[in-house]
């Protein structure tokens, strides 16, 4: 039989495996909390839902702080491994739960983390699934790394900052165009932050919340955007400066 066709049980195994672990710590915790009533215990797909899980974490998060800590992040890194959306609603519950300092950490460090074991898994196992998702995507990407080696942790920031490509993609996609993974992690932990803190102030309020739309008005779209232009302007000052010393560089040759 060949490669190609054959039924692939070593990605499976270890898709099956990185689960098995998620898995092991929700049931870790759950163990360690009181008897009680969990059916609440749901990822929520609207706001209305996300104020009920709020509702009833907020009596557990003082008396169980660990275990909440720890199962929400499981369910973060999870979400982010796996593709899962909804993770807005993940980062407006931090906020909720633990404030703005606190909760800011929180989304930095799960989402940090789950890009990470994205970024890994797809290493492993992606290539096949990235160029079936995302072959336009991933040919725009790859010239765009391509031609912005020297600087680019100021082009992943510039991504990570602005919504120029899913976050999904970037984390998926990036070993695929040969990132390097510190580049990744650096521009992932500190490019996150803006739109982390925007989502946590906001879960703070959550009752004051609409809508997913107030989150992201043209405001806040345009100082993240600010932000990502200020982020890639060495890679552009750098641009010049070498286009500025080619036809000097030519010049001196010839004398």
């Amino acid at each position: 039989m060949a490669r190609e066709d054959r039924f692939p049980v070593w990605e499976a195994a270890l898709l099956a495996g990185v689960a098995a672990v998620f898995a092991a710590a929700l049931g870790g915790v759950y163990v360690s909390m009181p008897h009680s009533d969990y059916s609440f215990l749901k990822l929520p797909r609207n706001l209305q839902e996300l104020r009920v899980l709020t509702d009833h974490l907020e009596g557990y998060t003082s008396d169980y702080t660990i275990q909440v800590l720890v199962g929400y992040c499981a369910v973060y890194i999870f979400m982010q491994t796996f593709m899962i959306p909804g993770t807005i609603f993940m980062s407006l519950l931090a906020g909720a739960l633990f404030g703005q300092l606190g909760g800011l950490a929180l989304v930095i460090f799960a989402a940090t983390a789950g890009a990470s074991s994205c970024y890994f898994l797809s290493k492993l196992v992606g290539k096949p699934l990235v160029f079936s998702l995302w072959p336009d995507k991933l040919m725009f990407f790859q010239k765009q790394v391509a031609k912005r080696r020297e600087k680019l942790l100021n082009y992943m920031l510039f991504l990570r900052v602005t919504p120029t490509l899913p976050n999904t993609f970037i984390n998926f996609a990036s070993p695929i165009v040969d990132v390097p993974y510190h580049i990744f992690f650096l521009a992932t932990s500190i490019g996150l932050i803006p739109a982390a803190y925007v989502t946590v102030r906001a879960g703070i309020a959550l009752s004051d919340l609409k809508s997913l739309n107030d989150l992201y008005d043209p405001k806040s779209i345009a100082v993240l955007f600010l932000i990502g232009l200020l982020s890639v302007t060495p890679t552009l000052l750098g641009k010049n400066e070498t286009q500025g010393r080619a036809p000097a560089d030519m010049a001196a040759s010839t004398n």
